[in-house]
């Protein structure tokens, strides 16, 4: 919308519900060949039945049918994961938020089990003290424990890592540019963090480091308790100072990162393998650039004890559209076992976004389709039709071995 001239007031801003919605519908139109566009049309259709192209003229019509749809209760948060029938959802949870939520849905006889995912970035904002105290507050208020020395941080992160799991869940996420490449002590990890809690400034140096231990220290949470690590990596946040001063964090300001990346994964993978602490790992990668490297690092590191242990994830952020999808299911095909591939695993934050899902079928439904047409697969519907079965549903769960 910004690209298309489209003010703030309209993305972000106070603009009414409709009239932000009307200047979306006078966008849609210049979204030809955007994701975009194909996203929006599959949600109109699967969520309210609605045909019509979206643009100025129709956009009254389909506002208001859209609307009547809503009012007959039938796309409710929990009809809607009928209605797709999602049988495990994944909400993405900070170690200092309260899971009394899931405890409250696990009560309520859904039908849908939903379980809660361990995202502990904040605590690598020691480099921020002005956010990092005050998240520290939080996670001790959370996990019911003062937090006055480095050794208590890590006795909170288990206990609250420990909820995590008598709740359910059985994965990890980090958000990184990188893997950190220096690695601290504990005594000067433990010395970084008095300085933070001192409102000291933190160097380059000591920053990474602590980093660098703290992941260490989560993967070794994870490889204990048989979870998932997921690593999202490459993206570069938050570019505009403009658009952050305005609109804050993650408002849509961020860009695809060109950090060098193989070398510093692979030393991180190596320090945990080293010491039998390795836990099944998903690399997604925002930079197709690095697919090939991200592809072939996950080689290294496969010991036999799972099926596709450390994963090359689907195509994130900016690579999630159909050729990035394709880009990226090429380089694992080429390079590993697609059908070992646990499929599309998305970050998405809406309930309107399960078409995407749809979109990642079709993407490779029509690859391996044309694969078949050209002679470079066995036309064999049993075959290939397992294939495909196995990366659009199977695998995921027999791989993060969720209870259903």
């Amino acid at each position: 919308m910004r690209a298309n001239g489209v003010p703030e007031r309209f993305c972000t801003g106070d603009a009414e519900p409709y009239e932000k919605f009307k200047a979306w519908a006078a966008t849609v139109p210049r979204c030809l060949r955007n994701p975009l566009y194909h996203w929006t049309h599959l949600e109109l259709k699967r969520y309210f039945d609605i045909d019509d192209l979206l643009d100025e003229t129709t956009a009254e019509r389909v506002w208001a049918r859209a609307n009547e749809r809503l009012q007959s209760g039938g796309l409710t948060a929990r009809g809607i994961l009928a209605k797709f029938g999602v049988k495990i959802l994944c909400t993405t949870d900070d170690p200092a938020d309260d899971l009394t939520s899931h405890a409250q849905i696990r009560a309520s006889q859904i039908a849908t089990r939903v379980y809660p995912t361990f995202r502990p970035d904040r605590v690598l904002d020691v480099h921020l003290p002005a956010t990092f105290n005050p998240w520290i507050e939080r996670l001790s208020a959370g996990a019911g424990t003062e937090i006055a020395r480095f050794a208590d941080l890590l006795d909170a992160l288990r206990k609250r890592h420990q909820d995590f799991h008598d709740a359910g869940g059985r994965a990890s996420d980090h958000g990184l540019s990188r893997c950190p490449v220096i690695v601290s002590s504990e005594r000067a990890a433990a010395a970084t963090f008095e300085k933070a809690r001192a409102a000291q400034s933190i160097t380059p140096e000591e920053h990474e480091g602590f980093s660098g231990f703290m992941m260490h220290f989560f993967g070794q949470l994870d490889a204990a308790k048989g979870w998932t690590k997921q690593l999202h990596l490459g993206a570069l946040r938050n570019v505009s100072t403009r658009g952050l001063q305005s609109s804050g964090r993650d408002s849509g300001y961020d860009s695809i990162g060109d950090l060098p990346q193989a070398e510093a994964l692979g030393a991180y993978l190596d320090r945990l393998d080293r010491e039998n602490a390795l836990p099944k790992t998903i690399i997604y990668n925002v930079n197709p650039s690095d697919n090939y490297a991200m592809a072939t690092m996950t080689g290294n590191f496969q010991d036999g004890t799972v099926p596709g242990k450390i994963q090359f994830g689907s195509g994130w952020w900016f690579v999630d559209q159909k050729e990035g999808i394709e880009w990226q299911l090429n380089a694992l095909s080429n390079t590993g076992l697609l059908s070992q591939f646990v499929g599309m695993v998305t970050d998405s934050r809406s309930f309107m976004s399960f078409p995407r899902h749809e979109y990642f079928r079709r993407v490779l439904c029509n690859l391996v389709g044309r694969d078949v047409e050209h002679g470079d697969l066995p036309d064999d519907p049993r075959l290939v039709g397992r294939l495909i079965e196995d990366v659009s549903a199977g695998n995921v769960a027999r791989y993060f071995g969720w209870k259903e």
